[in-house]
This record gives C-alpha cells, structure tokens and sequence, in this order.
C-alpha cells in the first residue's frame, strides 16, 4: 500500500539520516541489518520506527548529526546516522 504524499511536497523519499539536510523532517522507517553492535542504544533513545523527527545540526564534515526527537535533542555519529533508514517528510528548512 502506497503512503500519501505529504501536503504540497510530493511523494516521501526514503533515504538514511545521514542524507539529510538542517531543517528536513523525517520519519524513522527501521534500522539496517548492519547496526548490530548500536541497535539497542538506537532504540532506547527513541529512534523506533514511526518516530518523527527534525535535523538541527550537521558538522561541517557530516559528523556528528544533531536532530530533534521526541522532546529532546540527540546527537549522532555519521556511522550512527547511516544506520537509521528514514523517509524524508518535509525540507522547507522550517
């Protein structure tokens, strides 16, 4: 079943957290198979799948990553953020 595009921005697209821009919202769609030795830290900070969140921050060199996610602000290692496979909902830098 296709997902509904998000109002006024086209259909989601489907990427990891480290492809993402300052100001770009997303949804976290899982993990990948690769994130073993992380996957419990991931998920006790919050970051299950359907959680929503916004990126901050990003380092000039693409680590760490700061985003906002449920209340609270989480900062991740590129490595960390390769990880989290998400959908893309908004990049209006809002």
């Amino acid at each position: 079943m296709m997902q509904a595009p998000v109002q006024g921005q086209g259909t989601p697209a489907a990427g990891t957290l480290k492809d993402m821009k300052v100001g770009e919202t997303g949804r976290v769609l899982g993990l990948r198979p690769g994130a073993g030795s992380y996957r419990k830290k991931l998920l006790s900070m919050g970051l299950t799948p359907g959680a929503l969140f916004t990126v901050q921050r990003v380092a000039p060199m693409g680590d760490p990553v700061e985003i906002a996610v449920r209340g609270f602000r989480l900062t991740l290692r590129k490595a960390e953020a390769d990880a989290i496979e998400v959908e893309t909902l908004r990049g209006d830098g809002q």
